[in-house]
């Protein structure tokens, strides 16, 4: 699966590979998280364009998305039948621009996170399907889910998912829906090459949406291990308890 990822390319080199016409500004991010406005590429009458969308796919047809499970992952093995997916996938596929994701490795009771990207640096264009939802009052909200497949051999130690990764010489299959249909583009459904990706662990700083760092996807020290879990502070008398925050989600941008 991916739950987590990064972009940290300047906006101009990801303009350069998904060659759209926007001018997007944003900085880098290093632990994009559920719920959180995401950027896609999509095809529009023959052209190329950058949008952002909110990451939690919602079909078309769900009455009330606050009853609706989250679904950021489509698994690729069902997109062209799951009544979930098979429309978008038939007519509003996009790419998911990142620079790697996370996974995490079970040790134990522990889960370590890991920050998998290519090997020597660059852009990943991950398959992503997007919906449009529309409310009773006429409100409309844009989602979208990131494709996955089995992991290659270099990652199935890590999980046994992984996301789709398009190439750059496949974008126009994926993304062109009138004129590629869903059968033919589901043949680009596979693991990615075994040679594509490195990966390291990190400090499970990751875990917590909010922190969004460079250091979040720099190596955990050799030898060093995870840190514990901090431990549960002692109640408070009531008259001098504050009330609990969120942790929230934050904005993309």
């Amino acid at each position: 699966m991916c739950g987590r990822y990064a972009i940290t390319s300047a906006p101009e080199a990801i303009r350069a590979l998904f060659g759209f016409a926007e001018q997007p500004n944003f900085p880098p991010r290093h632990n994009v998280a559920p719920t959180q406005p995401i950027p896609v590429v999509r095809l529009t009458e023959g052209q190329r364009h950058f949008a952002l969308v909110r990451w939690g796919f919602v079909p078309s047809w769900v009455k009330d998305p606050r009853g609706f499970s989250l679904i950021i992952n489509a698994r690729g093995e069902s997109v062209l039948d799951k009544p979930a997916f098979r429309n978008a996938m038939r007519r509003r596929r996009c790419l998911v621009p990142a620079d790697g994701f996370y996974e995490w490795k079970a040790d134990g009771s522990r889960k370590r996170p890991h920050f998998i990207r290519p090997r020597g640096g660059g852009l990943l264009a991950f398959a992503g399907l997007w919906e449009c939802w529309m409310g009773p009052n006429g409100e409309e909200v844009e989602t979208a889910c990131i494709v996955t497949t089995t992991s290659n051999r270099a990652l199935r130690d890590l999980h046994e998912r992984m996301p789709v990764v398009i190439p750059e010489e496949a974008f126009d299959l994926w993304l062109d829906c009138a004129r590629v249909d869903a059968e033919v583009a589901a043949a680009l459904i596979t693991p990615a090459p075994d040679d594509l990706f490195e990966f390291h662990e990190v400090s499970t700083a990751v875990n917590r949406t909010a922190n969004d760092s460079a250091e979040l996807i720099a190596p955990l020290a050799s030898g060093a291990a995870p840190p514990e879990p901090p431990a549960v502070p002692r109640a408070r008398p009531r008259s001098a308890a504050k009330p609990k925050t969120g942790e929230g989600q934050g904005s993309l941008f």
